[in-house]
């Protein structure tokens, strides 16, 4: 995915053809939650049961993918790129890297920015589950527009949750391949390819000085978005 080509940005970065109404926070930075249109925010129904979007607080919102895709334009970048960290019938994960663009926001310097996401049978909802990689791009998308620009409202694309019907069939024979294809069952099998101990990853980890890494005792203790992490570095040794 590339950026528009044809937008004018001004000294600052910011977008001055065509002409948008930015709105600030009080230390000058763009509010970029407030730059998501109304028509782009919709109810989370497993929150509320309002329909006005504009009598909920954040917390009871989710933002439509074309509001995601809308605000990345106005922030402006060069390059959107994914790299599969794990791939099967069952489950899949990616992660998303965003090259954005230089502004005043970030000292006039280019940021590369990356979020991970997964998608399997019991977090996606009706036909979702049938476009796993899919639905995992997306998802990556969003939280990787939506971390950087600090946007606290949930993407509708990231909501998930499997029905009865997965988690009967789960129950009567698919338990084993979602245990294979779960994200520690990939640490531990791309480990053991590179002949990694968990005790290099532990001391790796302290080492990087990441939150409670000396309390971890097997790799069920990593946090899954590191885990995530861990598995696309070890893929490159």
């Amino acid at each position: 995915m590339s950026a528009v080509k044809n937008f004018k940005r001004n000294e600052r970065g910011l977008l001055a053809k065509p002409p948008i109404d930015y709105v600030f926070n009080e230390d000058e930075s763009v509010n970029w939650r407030k730059m998501v249109r109304k028509n782009y925010l919709v109810p989370n129904k497993q929150r509320t049961n309002e329909s006005d979007v504009n009598l909920l607080e954040d917390k009871d919102l989710l933002i439509l993918l074309g509001g995601i895709k809308e605000l990345a334009q106005i922030r402006g970048f060069s390059s959107v790129s994914y790299e599969v960290v794990a791939a099967n019938q069952e489950y899949f994960a990616t992660s998303c890297i965003i090259d954005w663009l230089p502004n005043y926001e970030t000292d006039n310097k280019p940021v590369s920015f990356s979020a991970l996401a997964d998608a399997h049978q019991d977090n996606t909802y009706s036909f979702a589950s049938n476009f796993l990689a899919a639905t995992a791009e997306n998802r990556a998308f969003v939280r990787c527009v939506r971390n950087f620009l600090k946007i606290n409202i949930v993407g509708q694309e990231e909501m998930g949750g499997g029905s009865t019907q997965k988690q009967a069939l789960h129950s009567t024979g698919r338990s084993a391949a979602k245990t294979d294809s779960s994200p520690v069952s990939l640490l531990e099998k791309v480990m053991e390819s590179k002949n990694v101990t968990f005790q290099n990853i532990k001391s790796k980890l302290e080492q990087e000085e990441f939150p409670k890494a000396s309390t971890f005792e097997s790799v069920k203790d990593i946090p899954k978005t590191k885990t995530f992490e861990l598995i696309a570095r070890l893929k490159k040794l």
